[in-house]
């Protein structure tokens, strides 16, 4: 276990050994669907076809995906509050507030599902490598994953300090957990930081000036995989544009 239950779930998937680029395909056109097509029906085709497909042939555990999908739900409902708000001539709702909160809703959740479909079923490790194949600058490629190692930097601390806290009684009451919680922040940051630094150090020490270089797994392409995905975003193109 990672300690990331996003990524656990990656690793776990039954889509675990398809082609990182076959998935980013599969996603990056529910992507688009979820953009360009009308809200109705196209953006709910467009996550209901994501959900199922995450749940379905990829085996993602329903708590794993609803957990996820918790933050960025919430980020569209704040956004889509302040969407529909209106400041002219005093604080109201827009003349047009449903109409402008059910597209923005509708795009976002369709998008989000597509993207959480390809975070829940390929690991970071294979989308890095997939994106290096594709022509990605090495250089953005290589702070994407750096970036990620030191999430788990973040999270070890994260973990180490705050059960320091409880076994010191640090948050038994509300007052101290307040007080705990602003010391916790503190001492991640700071832990975290030297740790990263540290890292980079003994990286650099190492002679480790073009990166960290791996030999990664071969996962091939599956024709009949890209010949399923064609069909199905032609057949939610078509279904959204006509209906």
């Amino acid at each position: 276990m990672t300690g990331l239950a996003v990524d656990d779930a990656a690793w776990a998937s039954a889509w675990r050994t398809r082609s990182p680029v076959d998935k980013l395909v599969l996603c990056a056109g529910l992507v688009v669907c979820a953009l360009v097509l009308p809200v109705w029906p196209g953006g709910v085709l467009v996550a209901l076809a994501a959900v199922v497909l995450a749940l379905g042939p990829a085996r993602v555990p329903a708590r794993t995906f609803g957990r996820a999908a918790r933050w960025p739900l919430a980020f569209v409902a704040v956004g889509a509050l302040t969407a529909v708000v209106s400041v002219d001539g005093g604080l109201g709702w827009a003349p047009d507030a449903a109409a402008r909160a059910g597209e923005l809703v509708g795009h976002s959740v369709a998008g989000g599902a597509a993207v959480l479909l390809l975070a829940t079923t390929t690991p970071m490790t294979d989308l890095l490598a997939a994106l290096r194949r594709l022509g990605v600058p090495a250089a953005v490629v290589e702070v994407a994953g750096v970036t990620y190692r030191l999430l788990f930097v973040l999270l070890q601390s994260l973990t180490t300090i705050r059960e320091a806290q409880t076994a010191r009684m640090g948050h038994s009451t509300w007052r101290r957990s307040y007080r705990s919680s602003g010391t916790l922040a503190a001492a991640v940051f700071t832990r975290s930081f030297d740790r990263a630094r540290r890292l980079q150090e003994g990286l650099a020490g190492r002679g480790m000036e073009t990166g960290l270089r791996v030999l990664p797994e071969s996962l091939p392409s599956s024709r009949g995989f890209l010949a399923a995905t064609a069909a199905g975003l032609a057949a939610l193109v078509t279904v959204g544009v006509l209906a």
